[in-house]
């Protein structure tokens, strides 16, 4: 029997482009919402033809050809000037333009920041056809352009300085044992291959020196070379040079509404920023989120703001006990009853319940509250050079050099700032110096075992020396006997906020969703561009891509190009 019978190639064909696509094609939708769209008061470039000169590519087919590129995971310039030449379905998106590599990659440079706003036009014309619920917030990593070793941090040029000097010292040796012995070689090497090696070690021994002294000099805990705006941050596979995205997923649709390109590795802080783009003055916008969350400042500027925070509690707790400093309005009454953010954050700052939060805010009072401030002056010591300053940590002391930012440990490695508190003492550690030390009995007595298996020292302002406890109890203790402290006085209101559990209880399925289309489905977990500014605009690509799929199977073909029209 004959197999199926195809196409003879020498066949004429008579036919429109048109009829080529089905009348329900997704990318019939791509193309109806941006041509719908006012490219000029979006901000694009060459948004009106030039009078003169050779006639620029349309902005609208380049855009089409972006997000189509996005949703069908064709990402990169080359790749999408060949689909424009091989792709039926770009090819109808197009026009049939054939625009080279070149040409695609520079519209997306001209105008990645217009991407944003698409992505927010977007939601804006589907927002007449559905109804919009609370938002779930999450972050998740997304891999940025630039490799493990192209990062830096303080302590990992300190340990490959360190390991440099090592490896200078053997290479001396080895070539002074060669001139001793008047011959060629020594062992594997001869005298001009260790001479070699000699260079190569210091010309790199300088570079990361430098990249030290930059460090240093613009405070910066570490340093990537190929995207400057991306930073190393853990994630469930290791360690990753990453952006961490914010997302304000909705709880109805399941769409993104909006989202946060953060350098943070951590969530903290970010619940008010990932909704801000999307509240409107006078609204009270509801947000889920997880335990990631969880810092009452960061919860307490989201009700003055009009956002309600329902962060995931803590084991058996029902309610935040949440603080800010108090203000005094003469007529707070006449504000209980608005919900604007100036108006919010006066009634809570004056002690009152706005009306709007009337069910959620409780044993809401103004109290006077204890400070306690320590007095620095006590534990200042005199300045030292590092000489001196590394014989006083070997007498079981943590000395820290001001000048450079940095603390010298009982065992001689030196403590990179790892982080500041909130009242602004600042933590140091080495986990690579830590890992491998000899003194880990003496020095992290309470740490082998448990998931902290570091040393973190912390400094509250001006204080240059601290006793390791564990090294000399005796010297710890009579080094506390020094610390002085003063209490002062201030006025606080101090309130029980109440999430909605029932909310807190769908965060899961809805934050996840969206991430794992946009990494698996569409293949979109690392980013191609690179800086803050120019990944915000690529992600805005991801979300609209995601957007427009979820969009087309929740309303519909026919619905969605009534709407784009």
């Amino acid at each position: 029997m004959a197999y199926k019978s195809g196409i003879d190639r020498e066949q004429m064909m008579m036919c429109s482009w048109d009829s080529l696509l089905g009348e329900d094609n997704d990318v019939r939708i791509i193309d109806a919402f941006v041509n719908s769209l006012d490219i000029e008061q979006l901000g694009f470039e060459k948004a009106t033809p030039a009078a003169e000169g050779r006639p620029a590519y349309d902005p609208r087919a380049l855009l089409k050809l972006y997000i189509y590129g996005n949703i069908n995971d064709i990402r990169s310039s080359r790749k999408l000037a060949k689909a424009c030449r091989t792709n039926i379905e770009v090819i109808w998106l197009t026009g049939g333009i054939k625009p080279d590599f070149r040409t695609v990659s520079d519209f997306r440079k001209d105008n990645i920041v217009c991407m944003k706003k698409v992505f927010h036009e977007f939601n804006h014309k589907i927002s007449t056809t559905i109804e919009w619920g609370f938002q779930s917030i999450d972050g998740s990593k997304f891999q940025a352009s630039n490799s493990k070793d192209r990062n830096f941090t303080l302590s990992k040029l300190d340990d490959r300085i360190k390991r440099m000097d090592l490896q200078t010292e053997e290479y001396l040796r080895l070539l002074d044992e060669v001139d001793s012995n008047e011959e060629e070689t020594t062992g594997a090497f001869t005298k001009e291959q260790i001479e070699e090696k000699l260079e190569k070690i210091s010309e790199r021994k300088a570079r990361y020196e430098g990249y030290l002294k930059k460090m240093e000099e613009e405070n910066l805990a570490q340093i990537s070379l190929t995207d400057p705006d991306s930073k190393l941050m853990k994630n469930k596979n290791g360690y990753a040079v990453s952006y961490n995205i914010q997302t304000a997923v909705d709880s109805e649709t399941h769409l993104i509404r909006n989202y946060e390109t953060t350098t943070e590795a951590t969530d903290h802080g970010q619940l008010l920023h990932s909704v801000e783009g999307i509240r409107t003055d006078g609204e009270i916008l509801e947000t889920v989120a997880d335990k990631g969350y969880h810092e009452k400042d960061d919860m307490m500027d989201c009700l003055k703001n009009g956002v309600i925070p329902n962060v995931i509690l803590p084991e058996g707790q029902d309610t935040y006990e949440l603080e800010t400093d108090y203000k005094p309005c003469d007529n707070v009454e006449n504000l209980t009853e608005l919900t604007d953010a100036e108006s919010l954050a006066k009634c809570l700052d004056a002690g009152v319940v706005p009306a709007a939060y009337k069910d959620i805010i409780e044993d809401i009072k103004i109290v006077q509250k204890k400070k306690r401030v320590l007095i620095p002056s006590s534990m200042e010591q005199a300045a030292s050079d590092e000489e001196q300053m590394i014989a006083k940590a070997a007498e079981g002391f943590f000395v820290r050099d001001m000048d450079r930012d940095l603390v010298y440990c009982p065992a001689g490695e030196i403590l990179r700032k790892k982080s500041t508190t909130k009242n602004g003492s600042v933590r140091y550690c080495n986990k690579l110096a830590c890992k491998h030390c000899k003194y880990q009995d003496k020095c992290m007595k309470n740490r082998k075992s448990d998931n902290y298996p570091f040393k973190v020292v912390e400094f509250g302002d001006k204080i240059t020396e601290k006793p390791c406890r564990t090294w000399n109890q005796e010297m710890a203790n009579q080094e506390r006997m020094k610390h002085k402290y003063r209490y002062e006085m201030h006025t606080v209101v101090q309130m029980k906020f109440r999430p909605d559990r029932q909310k807190m209880d769908q965060r899961k399925g809805l934050s996840e969703h969206p991430f794992g289309t946009i990494k698996r489905t569409m293949n979109a977990g690392y980013f191609l561009l690179r800086s803050k500014k120019k990944v915000d605009g690529e992600f805005a690509l991801f979300s609209l891509g995601y957007n427009i799929k979820r969009a087309i199977n929740l309303i519909g073909f026919e619905q969605m190009m009534a709407v784009m029209g």
